[in-house]
């Protein structure tokens, strides 16, 4: 319901002595004139706010609106409970203002306008509601981490809980800025997931601020965000790897300087590696790989590979291998994975997978190239480089 404007009126007053003895037919004014008077003082404009006065669980969007009628809106301001005010535009004509975002759930609000007629006279409204507790919920899980430092490959990936119906208003909730600044984009893979990256990798240095404003936004029906959080992590050094399959060697690039070449061992005919740009999503200094976990039954299960780093989801590591034997610079005799030298127990720091381990960090990128096999799909681990910046953005 909407609510009327307060009336400022300018009073008009005079001292009177007791028993009205000292006044006569001189000094009294006509009741007409004193109208007309306090009429003259009175703005003609009048404030709307919706939602009304006290309302309870108002919508966290598109409820919240301000109008002026007869006159423009000079002054409008909302707070939350604790003071922290709500954004919003006000339209060319001065007669309407809405917030320039989603509202939190479970909040109270009071909102304060201030507006003028054409002769400059003020009326001021003040209202407060309350928004809805939510019976429904989603959160996102992401990485990096806050706080993290992290390689030049690494994106802002955001899993959410439960599938994403309105993706339009969770990504407008998700702000990334930059220092230095470069443009950063979004993209989806599926209703649950959305990654953001810039066009090419990020520059070393760069710090990353996130800010997950998903408090109230309704991401699917009568479900909605909870979280309000801000996350940051800078860009370290660049170090860029590339393997190549026909010659069983990968180069080691460090800010565009050759550091290392080491021989490797890559998938075998029938298990050909991934080709593309993958990159590091996970290190581990041991652990177990078993064929079974990624369809290959019962044709491996090692319960201690050292110095592994994750570069998909559907299971390719860069990792230690202390059983291939003269397999290193040879011939490719792995499931997919690409296998670096090592020792049982992975105590050797100088050789060749210890010494490649100890030398990254979740967000180093590795390319594969001259594989028999296809590009890796850009949703299977953190590998959204292998799709142009036009289809990033489409």
């Amino acid at each position: 319901m909407a609510l009327l404007a307060g009336v400022v009126l300018v009073a008009v007053t005079a001292c009177a002595g007791g028993g009205g003895s000292d006044s006569g037919p001189d000094d009294a004014k006509p009741k007409g004139k004193d109208s007309t008077t306090a009429r003259t003082q009175q703005s003609q404009a009048v404030v709307t706010i919706a939602p009304e006065d006290g309302a309870k669980s108002v919508d966290t969007s598109g409820a919240l609106t301000v109008s002026a009628a007869k006159g423009k809106l000079t002054e409008v301001t909302v707070e939350d409970s604790k003071g922290r005010p709500v954004e919003g535009a006000l339209t060319a004509d001065g007669t309407k203002w809405a917030p320039a975002t989603h509202l939190a759930a479970s909040t109270t609000y009071k909102v304060h306008v201030v507006a003028k007629d054409s002769e400059g006279r003020a009326a001021a409204e003040e209202s407060s509601f309350t928004t809805l507790t939510p019976k429904n919920t989603f959160v996102g899980t992401f990485t990096p981490e806050d706080g993290s430092k992290v390689g030049v490959g690494m994106p802002f990936s955001i899993r959410f809980t439960r599938g994403i119906t309105h993706p339009e208003d969770v990504e407008k909730a998700i702000t990334v800025k930059t220092e230095p600044a470069v443009d950063v984009e979004g993209h989806w893979f599926g209703n649950d997931r959305l990654d953001f990256r810039p066009e090419k990798y990020w520059a070393p240095g760069t710090k990353v601020t996130v800010a997950l404003s998903l408090d109230g936004v309704e991401g699917r029906p009568g479900v909605y965000g909870k979280q309000s959080k801000q996350v940051s992590f800078t860009i370290g050094r660049s170090q860029i790897s590339t393997v190549d399959v026909k010659t069983k060697k990968m180069v080691v690039r460090r800010d565009g300087k050759v550091i290392k070449t080491i021989p490797v061992t890559t998938g075998k005919p029938g298990y050909d590696t991934w080709n593309g740009q993958m990159v590091i999503s996970e290190r581990l200094e041991v652990t177990r790989m078993n064929g079974e976990t990624v369809g290959y039954g019962g044709e491996y299960d090692i319960k201690d590979v050292p110095h592994a780093q994750r570069l998909t989801d559907s299971g390719t590591f860069l990792h230690g291998n202390y059983w291939g034997g003269d397999a290193f610079g040879n011939y490719n005799a792995s499931h997919g994975c690409i296998g670096l030298r090592d020792v049982r127990g992975g105590y050797d720091s100088g050789v060749s997978a210890a010494w490649f381990f100890n030398r990254s960090m979740t967000g180093d990128v590795v390319i594969v190239k001259h594989s028999k096999d296809r590009i890796v799909s850009p949703d299977n681990g953190l590998n959204g480089w292998n799709m142009s910046w036009e289809q990033w953005k489409a």
